[in-house]
């Protein structure tokens, strides 16, 4: 298959990961350009590959570490036991003085903040902290927007040892007390409101609900971001941030000292807390965003997040390479559709991160940004959070930039970061992800633990991550941990994920493995049906849905949302199934086409196929979808009342499983 871009051997010589490979050949490691033969030596040699990121990347430890790593057992694996360090430390290292941080960007404006007020503003924060006796270990949350102040709170946490946990505002208040319920935090740090697609949403009786269902909080501290008014007994973060404070007082930590608390999206139960720690995660993110992501000093690096999603941390993690970061606190699409372009455009962004989902629904609405704005600075797209259809590939080429590096990504929230990556040096080809990240030893297995190649498989990881969990909060003998990774395969790390690794080493992400649509033997990742369905204009989104049944027939339906104008006829439903039939495979053309209000999302924006799958099968809804954890929760009402449906047998043609 033709490549959509290739790199120029400028862009080789003077990728980041380029130099990298120089370092190791002066120290003996001789590696060829083969972007494949550098993964395999990282993966090959653990203990040599962290340690050679260790030293290329100049880890500042107040202590060294006695060994990489204690044992290759997963779970289980200790990182660098012996090192102290700190995560914030490294961050604040970089000596950007008055050149900007962070530039803060909301619907109405911007500001930036430099790397000399940043550094006052965390010592500030983390004096208070000590002042109100915050230790070491003590957990402080915040409910924040995706603003100046979120990385402020979490800098100043990781400084001191504190350790945090975050929610985005849009999340309800059952949604947030079930998260920060479980780890009991000392001090909750949270806004007056938010601004979103044009509107300003108050939040102080929500930031009030959420402080009386959490005892274990000392202090609070009200950040005024749409000047909504004061709460009693809250703390204003005009004057926590004013105290003045020595620069450089970091807490120096085992490596395994937990840095923050973050959760799996919970659409099934409480979601559950995850714990990452300094070392681990400061490794992996040195790695990934400056040999993966070529990020450099001086860049300006965004991608579109909230406080309540990975690519929040991974943002903030673009400051450990001097990077100005673009933060924003909007809708992805306002005032209109191509807003991300926009601030790309405007704020001079290098490298621009978004969701599948937003370039997808760019490409269906015909923008051609590259028309509109100019994006000549941007050197880097990334893509995550659902597989990006093929259509959408071709439509950066075609409508944003010819010569621009488009890397679509895949990993976890689990892990901090990417199991599935990209690499300036590397070419761009249709639907696929460009290679598997060094130091991740990823295979494809099938269901009897075979690897496979050029086939569809279950991803696995074989060796340990820096980055991989500690533990899951509140599961002291790592019980729900392992059953969460380890049960499939013993002692080897099952995601949940079904790709296709190629023999070229690139990677295709089909969907979720748990979901996986599987008819009669034939196994298809519900994102190739997407990608199929979504390409016709009477199609805005769609839900697939594979249910076993207990009489041991298989439902498989399929929801469509049309756009404006489309009708869901018998000539529409013929086109649909005819593309399935003929992009996918016969044997996935629905047993039903149903049009549906909506397709539910969790708040981080991707579709709930398991719980839906769940009521279909006859779950309560309570046992079956957490709805505070869902973007739209009115919308499973319809669902609720198809299952209902389904249970009459009413109108119900179903297959042999």
């Amino acid at each position: 298959m033709d490549a959509l871009w290739r790199p120029s051997a400028h862009v080789v010589e003077a990728a980041n990961i380029t130099a990298y490979r120089r370092w190791l050949d002066d120290r003996g490691v001789r590696l060829g350009p083969d972007y494949n033969e550098m993964w395999r030596w990282s993966v090959g040699d653990l203990e040599e590959f962290w340690a050679s990121i260790w030293n290329y990347y100049d880890i500042d430890a107040s202590t060294s570490y006695d060994a990489v790593l204690s044992d290759p057992v997963m779970p289980g694996t200790v990182w660098f036991p012996g090192a102290t360090l700190n995560y914030a430390q490294h961050v604040l290292r970089y000596d950007g003085g008055d050149s900007p941080a962070l530039v803060a960007v909301d619907e109405t404006g911007s500001h930036e903040v430099s790397w000399a007020q940043l550094r006052a503003e965390v010592a500030a924060v983390a004096a208070r902290l000590r002042s109100w006796d915050v230790v070491p270990g003590d957990r402080v949350v915040g409910y924040l927007p995706n603003v100046p102040a979120a990385v402020v709170a979490f800098l100043a946490c990781a400084s001191i040892g504190a350790v945090w946990s975050s929610c985005g505002p849009d999340f309800g208040t059952r949604s947030v007390i079930d998260r920060f319920g479980q780890i009991e935090p000392v001090v909750l740090i949270a806004t007056d409101g938010y601004r979103y697609g044009g509107k300003v949403f108050d939040r102080l009786a929500e930031v009030a609900e959420i402080r009386g269902a959490l005892p274990s909080v000392r202090h609070a501290v009200l950040v005024s971001t749409v000047d909504s008014g004061a709460l009693d007994n809250f703390t204003p973060w005009a004057d926590v941030t004013a105290d003045s404070a020595a620069d450089g007082d970091f807490a120096q930590l085992p490596s395994d000292h937990p840095l923050w608390v973050l959760y799996s999206s919970g659409t099934t139960g409480l979601p559950k807390p995850i714990v990452h720690g300094h070392g681990g995660v400061l490794v992996e993110h040195l790695k990934s965003l400056g040999l993966h992501f070529d990020l450099r000093p001086g860049d300006r690096f965004f991608w579109y997040t909230s406080t309540s999603w990975i690519m929040w941390n991974i943002l903030v993690a673009g400051l450990l390479h001097g990077a100005t970061i673009v933060l924003y606190d909007g809708s992805p699409a306002y005032p209109s559709q191509d807003a991300q372009w926009a601030l790309a455009a405007a704020h001079g962004v290098t490298f621009m991160g978004t969701g599948a989902a937003y370039v997808a629904g760019c490409a269906r609405a015909g923008l051609r940004p590259g028309d509109l704005f100019d994006l000549s600075g941007v050197r880097g797209i990334g893509v995550t959070g659902s597989p990006l259809p093929a259509d959408a590939f071709r439509w950066v080429y075609d409508a944003v930039a010819a010569d621009v590096w488009l890397t679509s990504v895949s990993g976890g929230t689990d892990v901090a970061t990417g199991f599935i990556k990209g690499a300036p040096i590397l070419p761009v080809h249709v639907g696929e992800l460009q290679c598997r990240g060094l130091g991740v030893a990823m295979a494809a297995w099938d269901d009897d633990g075979t690897p496979v190649i050029d086939q569809v498989g279950e991803l696995v990881i074989t060796e340990p991550m820096p980055s991989m969990p500690l533990y899951f909060w509140g599961d002291p003998d790592g019980q729900r941990y392992r059953e969460s990774y380890f049960e499939m395969f013993p002692g080897v790390w099952r995601h949940g994920d079904f790709v296709t690794i190629t023999s070229r080493g690139t990677v295709i992400v089909h969907g979720r493995s748990d979901s996986t649509i599987n008819r009669q033997g034939v196994r298809m990742g519900s994102a190739d049906i997407y990608d199929a369905v979504e390409r016709l204009p009477e199609v805005i989104e769609s839900l697939v849905i594979g249910a076993e049944l207990p009489d041991g027939g298989y439902y498989l339906p399929l929801y469509v949302v049309l756009a404006a104008d489309a009708v869901l006829d018998d000539g529409l439903r013929s086109r649909i199934n005819d593309a399935i039939r003929t992009e996918v495979s016969p044997r996935h053309v629905p047993d039903e086409i149903i049009e549906a209000p909506g397709v539910p999302r969790t708040l981080t924006g991707k579709r709930i196929e398991i719980p839906i799958k769940r009521l279909l099968q006859g779950h309560p809804v309570e046992g079956a979808v957490n709805l505070g954890a869902l973007d739209r929760p009115e919308l499973i009402d319809f669902y609720v009342a198809e299952a209902a449906r389904r249970a009459t047998g009413r109108q119900l043609p179903v297959t042999p499983a």
